[in-house]
């Protein structure tokens, strides 16, 4: 079966935005992004924090449209809009009726160009943050587990290793000179990418967004720091102390191979085999057969949005009476069966077909309730700012359909290892005991 072909179209203004067009005039709504190379893997040593920070300032006002006028603006065109912080982008993006594509454009264009960037706003959105992260990390059940317990454990590199969210000190230091120079390092036309995706016609948008964008000055090209990790050859355990929730947590991540290699291909699928809901072999073994844990999910978060190191991790909520090492035990059995006896030429053909599906879903897949072509848009996105190929959504398909059953015994062999991988134990404080016998037995 061979993959639907997206139509799109492509062109680089002169002052380096990328300008990526996919039309499709089934129904009359246009989504457009707008999409930085800027996450929270990026961000410089001192500055941990100011990706996500930024996140909430781009909605805090331009020279032309006051604060909360981007938001009433696109309200009342009828379409909605959100942003979205990540390892290694962060993204603005609106769906509008296809006839507001120009009012979306301006709108974004006047933040790009000329964001509010004053003591009053940056004093504002560092007390949201740092709001934001007692209210849904600090405060709440398992929260930031695993995706901020995991990082200072499983890395090497400040980059991979931070606090994602921003240390509070590094916040509150911040000065209104930081966080300019900040704006005018990393939202550069020619460190970002427009797109255009619904019912639009490319000449339409390409000259709306040579309207609106050009005169935008570049830049010099951002810093980055190198995000790549030291040799791993032990495997790394951390504890933490869970407040609210009452079943000990286990989470176990493993690194994953470079992207758009084979056998980051052969692990996507060997992902799907182990984390495929409650079909999974970790979740009918661990949960189903043998009755250890409550509860198992994971995997590997948005495979084609990482551009450096990344894990497929492991979720498990294990009962309080089965121990930390057995539970890991338990799970080594797993890991170890798929190692030795791989998976079958039959069982490979449904994880390709359900790989397939998913990946079709995504193309068509909204977000946030009504965002249409949000996986279509993500995709080209990454594509765009990783590969220079937003084209790669039609045929990157193709290498996880190749895999062999024998390249998927390989990649289990080679990076399913003890010494690839780290564990996060996350021991309930009313429960002494378990936590005294995790870190016993993990140690």
């Amino acid at each position: 079966m061979k993959a639907p072909q997206m139509a799109i179209e492509q062109k680089m203004l002169s002052n380096g935005l990328r300008v990526v067009i996919a039309p499709d005039s089934v129904a009359p709504v246009v989504t457009v992004g707008v999409y930085y190379k800027i996450g929270f893997r990026l961000e410089p040593q001192g500055r941990s924090g100011f990706a996500h920070l930024f996140e909430h300032m781009m909605f805090q006002g331009s020279a032309n449209a006051p604060k909360m006028e981007h938001i009433k603006l696109i309200n009342s065109s009828g379409g909605v809009l959100n942003g979205s912080t990540m390892y290694d982008v962060t993204n603005y993006y609106e769906a509008v009726p296809s006839n507001a594509l120009g009012r979306v454009l301006w709108l974004e264009a006047d933040r790009m160009r000329t964001l509010k960037v004053d003591d009053e706003n940056l004093s504002n959105q560092r007390d949201v943050v740092k709001e934001e992260v007692r209210v849904n990390v600090l405060n709440q059940p398992y929260g930031g587990f695993p995706w901020l317990d995991m990082p200072p454990v499983a890395f090497r590199n400040w980059a991979n290793a931070h606090n994602y969210y921003g240390d509070f000190a590094d916040l509150d230091a911040a000065t209104l000179a930081d966080v300019q120079a900040f704006f005018k390092t990393y939202y550069l036309p020619n460190n970002a990418v427009l797109l255009i995706l619904g019912d639009v016609k490319p000449e339409e948008g390409f000259s709306l967004a040579e309207k609106y964008f050009a005169d935008i000055p570049a830049g010099p090209k951002p810093p980055f720091a190198d995000p790549a990790e030291p040799g791993q050859t032990e495997e790394r355990r951390g504890h933490v102390e869970e407040k609210f929730g009452t079943l000990p947590a286990i989470a176990i991540g493993y690194v994953l191979p470079p992207r758009r290699s084979p056998e980051w291909c052969a692990m996507g699928l060997l992902d799907q085999a182990l984390h495929g809901g409650r079909a999974g072999r970790i979740h009918r073994n661990l949960v189903l057969e043998k009755q250890i844990a409550v509860e198992t999910e994971g995997g590997v978060d948005d495979i084609f949005g990482y551009n450096g190191p990344a894990q497929m991790t492991t979720k498990i909520l294990h009962k309080p009476e089965i121990s930390a090492g057995a539970t890991v035990a338990a799970f080594d059995a797993v890991i170890q069966e798929i190692q030795e006896k791989g998976i079958t030429t039959d069982e490979l053909e449904q994880l390709k077909i359900k790989w397939r599906s998913d990946y079709y879903a995504m193309l068509e897949g909204g977000r946030d309730g009504y965002m249409p072509k949000y996986g279509l848009m993500h995709l080209l996105a990454c594509f765009s700012l990783f590969d220079g190929e937003p084209e790669l959504v039609n045929t990157i398909l193709d290498g996880f359909l190749r895999v062999t059953p024998e390249q998927v015994q390989a990649a289990a062999k080679k990076y399913l290892r003890q010494e690839n991988r780290a564990i996060v134990f996350r021991a309930p404080a009313n429960l002494a005991a378990t936590s005294s016998e995790s870190k016993k037995e993990a140690a």
